[in-house]
């Protein structure tokens, strides 16, 4: 920087020092100075038609992609618009870096009714974030996203949310502002892993649990699943860590009590790169009758509900290699292969109607996908359904955001995703019910003239809990209602539109929209007649 430049400006060129491509944003009266550091940098901005669209682009692009997402927000609705995704980043450890401004250094707190006016901002994304700060000078910023992107390097990848007051972003800066080194993810100890590697070489029903935080061990913990002879199940966002074909992975299937019951019949459990939540069983607490080994970026993971018998603090892929290493090259044989088959085979006995006709679409889809595609998945009963059903050879092709499990993050995450990805295909794949909650991102997407697949599951309404309310005999209130015309109301956004009434026209929607200048909406009826 050779001339003096506002904050906001030199905040820009800061981002851009970090390798920063791509943020998402709505333009405010409070956010003009770093609107002009946009124009002048080669940063793309994305402009979404709602902030919280803003924050689902930016957790689509770091959930596919693999790298921050970050968003540029006004003041007071810019972020409380936003608090959603954020809340959605946080609870999937999602790398999310949130930029807004805020009113005037001297009016925070007093409560004068200023514009954009929240008294506590810093209150209000607090607990949806890893780090929550207001910049009290230029100089603070430097400082303040070094901490961002320490946090997104070496700890647990929350959201961070730096508030700017307007006064501050419009203030001069002459000096050059550097990227910081960021730290290294930790590394394990040796003792733990040799703990570890012992215990599970005793054991005579293994097992690996393996979450989203451990994408970047895929290769690696394959190799300790064949050298241990044990069983993976994964999450859902650690589907495809190890291929869902391979012949000892269970997939996704947590959801479904055979594989749970399969999960307590297991002597030793390693747990690598997961909470354990609640969301991605749907069971208040798993069965485990076996010792618990942990690896995980959160210390906190070690004695929450389901204590460590070997605590493990670590970056997955370091503990992951290590723990290979110590294993030797032995390789053990307890027939895991059959019983993972039968598990396999079993979590398709007892479909309900709908199931069925999930997976009938399903499994046309992955067939006519290229093997690289990725789905982003939003809230709904066919995503539900594929998180068992839809299998997937690498992580990071199928996104569906159960922590938080709030509607209408789909589309939104696939026009990030499809941004970070570039060439890769994405598709989308949401219910009609949460299609609605963020629906006008499809002039987003038609903007950017995205080759994007958006499928829209329709079953009439928020059919999930119509199920929920008939199964406890409550009357159906609140569930059913119109929805508009998708094809007209897609054309009305610059898409296009498909209405498939059998398979080879499914097939040849999904392959055309792959080539088409802008994204395509392709509706499909639960009670079509091809998916019986």
């Amino acid at each position: 920087m050779t001339r003096s430049v506002s904050c906001g400006e030199a905040l820009i060129s800061l981002l851009e020092s970090y390798n920063v491509d791509t943020v998402f944003g709505i333009p405010g009266v409070h956010t003009l100075d770093l609107y002009r550091g946009l124009a002048h940098s080669n940063i793309r901005h994305v402009q979404a038609r709602n902030e919280q669209g803003a924050g689902f682009m930016a957790d689509g692009y770091a959930r596919l992609g693999g790298k921050p997402g970050v968003c540029v927000l006004i003041s007071g609705p810019g972020v409380t618009n936003a608090c959603t995704p954020m809340g959605q980043s946080f609870a999937d450890s999602i790398p999310v870096l949130v930029i807004s401004s805020t009113t005037a250094s001297y009016s925070l707190g007093k409560g004068w009714g200023c514009l954009h006016e929240v008294t506590d901002l810093e209150a209000v994304t607090r607990p949806l974030t890893a780090l929550s700060a207001t910049a009290g000078s230029p100089d603070d910023l430097e400082e303040l996203i070094g901490q961002a992107f320490s946090i997104f390097a070496s700890e647990r990848p929350r959201p961070v949310h730096i508030a700017i007051p307007i006064d501050v972003l419009a203030q001069p800066v002459s000096t050059t502002w550097q990227r910081r080194v960021v730290p290294a993810p930790p590394a394990p100890a040796g003792s733990a892993i040799h703990e570890a590697a012992a215990l599970l070489r005793q054991a005579e029903r293994p097992l690996i649990y393996a979450g989203g935080g451990a994408v970047n061990a895929a290769p690696t913990l394959t190799e300790i699943a064949e050298r241990l002879d044990a069983a993976v199940i994964t999450t859902t966002a650690g589907k495809g860590v190890v291929p869902d074909s391979h012949p000892l992975c269970v997939g996704g299937g947590i959801v479904r009590p055979q594989a749970r019951d399969f999960l307590a019949q297991a002597d030793v459990i390693l747990a690598i790169g997961t909470e354990m939540s609640e969301t991605d069983s749907f069971v208040e607490r798993l069965t485990l009758n076996g010792q618990l080994i942990r690896i995980d970026i959160d210390p906190r993971k070690m004695n929450d509900l389901y204590p460590a018998s070997i605590g493990i603090v670590s970056d997955a892929d370091l503990a992951a290699r290590e723990l290979l290493s110590v294993l030797g090259a032995e390789t053990q044989n307890h027939n895991t292969a059959s019983e993972v088959d039968a598990v396999c085979r079993s979590l398709v006995d007892e479909l309900t109607a709908s199931e069925s006709r999930h997976i009938r679409m399903l499994d046309v889809l992955r067939e006519v996908l290229p093997g690289d595609a990725v789905i982003a998945g939003d809230i709904c009963q066919v995503v539900y359904t594929g998180a068992f059903a839809f299998p997937v050879e690498q992580p990071r092709q199928w996104h569906y955001p159960a922590g938080y499990c709030t509607l209408g993050c789909g589309l939104p995450n696939g026009i990030g995703g499809k941004l970070a990805l570039g060439d890769t295909p994405v598709v989308v794949l949401a219910g009609d019910g949460g299609f609605m909650f963020t629906v006008q991102e499809l002039i987003t997407a038609a903007e950017l003239r995205l080759s994007l697949p958006i499928i829209v599951w329709n079953n009439a309404g928020l059919k999930q809990i119509r199920d929920d309310m008939a199964h406890r005999k409550i009357p159906a209130v609140g569930v059913d209602g119109i929805n508009p015309n998708y094809p007209q109301l897609a054309g009305a956004c610059g898409c296009k539109s498909n209405r498939p009434d059998s398979e080879a026209a499914f097939r040849s929607a999904v392959t055309d929209a792959f080539t088409a200048e802008v994204p395509t909406l392709i509706e499909v009826f639960e009670d079509s007649d091809w998916l019986s």
